[in-house]
């Protein structure tokens, strides 16, 4: 597969293409809701650059400190970044973390929030509605790179893998599981399911509460394709986005469980 669109000089590569996309999507979802409920899409353009800036540099740091099997293999360490500065800055070299992303882009929301002086907590479930659209619509760009993948199966639905990027000692398994395609289609149906609940639950939603089942969401989206994925982020020989997905979820549990003590008592 080809790496991406060429334009002249210029070479769009299909992991920008996507994610550029996903982003895009889950802006106009936000900008959507923000006209059905406050009658007003100017926060949008107050939010875009923050939020995507902060996203790609949290997603970039979490790479750098955690960076996965497939880059440790090309050399792509955490020592390697601190001795090669400039590519920390090199986007093209390496990539990105999901787990850095969120937390960057919920740190912008959080900022913003201070600066601009609206409610942080509906913002981020407004938010959170595209949030799984992005990621999905991201992940498609690991097709073409061939990236990703499972551990090899004879299952029907398997995908070729090319030799040159194959992980070390897979060398000879040419069909694995395509784990991008499990996440795609499970963040499509988190999305619908987060959209269902905005509408059918409107009035007895607290605010925080899309983004609190956002995040156990895919948290428990992760956590159940972790154990499928070859391409591991081991730091200590512990996995960092397990734990990470892992300590999301049951905080997000007790979030939304703690927000409606009080409701409990009366």
């Amino acid at each position: 597969m080809n790496e991406g669109i060429r334009l002249g000089v210029l070479l769009l590569r299909w992991n920008g293409i996507f994610i550029a996309l996903g982003i895009a999507l889950g802006f106009f979802v936000a900008a959507l809701e923000l006209k059905r409920r406050y009658n007003d899409v100017d926060l949008i353009f107050d939010l875009f650059l923050p939020v995507v800036v902060w996203a790609w540099l949290g997603a970039r740091v979490w790479h750098l400190f955690t960076p996965p099997l497939s880059s440790i293999q090309l050399g792509f360490t955490a020592q390697y970044y601190w001795r090669h500065p400039l590519d920390m800055l090199s986007f093209w070299v390496g990539g990105y973390g999901v787990a850095g992303a969120m937390l960057g882009g919920t740190f912008a929301l959080w900022l913003s929030s201070r600066k601009y002086g609206f409610p942080f907590w509906q913002v981020a479930d407004i938010f959170a509605l595209g949030a799984l659209l992005t990621q999905a619509v991201g992940r498609m760009g690991n097709y073409f790179n061939q990236e990703l993948y499972g551990k090899p199966t004879t299952l029907a639905w398997a995908i070729f893998i090319s030799p040159n990027h194959r992980l070390q000692g897979y060398e000879s398994a040419e069909f694995y599981h395509p784990l991008f395609a499990y996440e795609i289609i499970l963040s499509l149906i988190g999305f619908v399911a987060l959209f269902w609940l905005s509408r059918k639950f409107e009035k007895r939603l607290q605010a925080g509460d899309l983004f609190f089942a956002y995040a156990a969401f895919y948290s428990l989206t992760r956590l159940a394709l972790e154990p499928l994925r070859l391409d591991v982020a081991l730091v200590n020989g512990v996995n960092v986005n397990q734990i990470f997905f892992a300590l999301l979820f049951v905080s997000s549990c007790a979030a939304f469980y703690i927000k409606r003590l009080p409701l409990r008592k009366t």
